[in-house]
């Protein structure tokens, strides 16, 4: 039996495997093939005022980028970008009062 560690997806797992036959050779991977990013929707995490709008159609955006401040229950929340992109659309404006899981951007 051999114990290896294997990282998939940022976790590191260990593996036991038994030896049936051992050749040498060579692992060939293809290269990846850039895929069309869907539309990602950033949503609205709660009801509650839209204070203000970091972001224009047309912005490049990171994940985790502020796109705008929601005020709920008093207090100030960041609505930040789940995907890497361009703001395709915006669908709110400042003073705003949004539902929670309305649709504040989306992301292409």
């Amino acid at each position: 039996m051999k114990i290896y560690k294997v990282k998939v997806n940022g976790k590191v797992y260990e593996v036991e495997l038994e030896s049936v036959t051992e050749a040498q050779g060579a692992v060939k991977a293809d290269a990846p093939v850039a895929q069309p990013s869907a539309p990602v929707k950033v949503l609205a995490p709660m009801q509650g005022k839209i204070l203000s709008v970091k972001v224009s159609v047309g912005s490049q955006v990171k994940k985790g980028q502020v796109i705008a401040i929601l005020e709920a229950m008093k207090m100030e929340n960041e609505v930040v970008s789940t995907a890497d992109g361009v703001v395709k659309e915006l669908k709110v404006s400042k003073d705003q009062t949004v539902n929670n899981q309305d649709v504040i951007a989306i992301i292409g």
